[in-house]
């Protein structure tokens, strides 16, 4: 049995934790490709905010986030703690910037609990999970439900546009 297997059947998870405005978020392991500094982003006209534009990473056209921004913080200047987590959404490479990249923890089912909900005004459906490890709250977060579908499809688009 390989190790993702194994680890799956003893209900651990691997997850690379981050900082974004000193609070720690928490992605699964299976879809982040790689993490990388900090690097000159191109920007793309006509595109949100949060969509700083695209790098060009060995040949290969990658559409870069900031979450700062995407989750309604102030920007901050890019530090030597910046970096970009290259993570995978429905098989379209995105860069992520957050503040500080952690490390990769190995959760147990038994740590995992539900994302608190604050009734119907607050969306907190991006949050998958919420890990309790040794007195501090990680929150595991789906970037696939942090976008809507039509951001989705446009970030894609901005991919396949640069890269003709």
């Amino acid at each position: 049995m390989n190790a993702p297997q194994k680890e799956a059947s003893n209900g651990i998870q691997r997850y690379l934790t981050f900082f974004v405005d000193g609070e720690q978020y928490g992605l699964n392991i299976r879809n982040v490709k790689e993490i990388i500094a900090s690097m000159n982003i191109t920007t793309v006209p006509k595109t949100p905010p949060y969509i700083k534009g695209v790098i060009n990473l060995r040949g290969a056209v990658i559409p870069v986030i900031d979450v700062r921004l995407k989750f309604g913080l102030e920007e901050k200047a890019h530090d030597v703690n910046t970096a970009i987590i290259i993570n995978v959404i429905d098989n379209v490479s995105i860069g992520f910037i957050v503040d500080r990249v952690e490390d990769v923890l190995s959760v147990n089912a038994t740590q995992l609990t539900d994302a608190p909900r604050f009734g119907a005004s607050v969306d907190t459906s991006f949050i998958e999970n919420v890990a309790e490890i040794n007195d501090h709250v990680i929150m595991i977060l789906n970037l696939k439900r942090i976008f809507e579908q039509d951001e989705l499809v446009d970030i894609a688009s901005i991919e396949k546009t640069q890269e003709n």
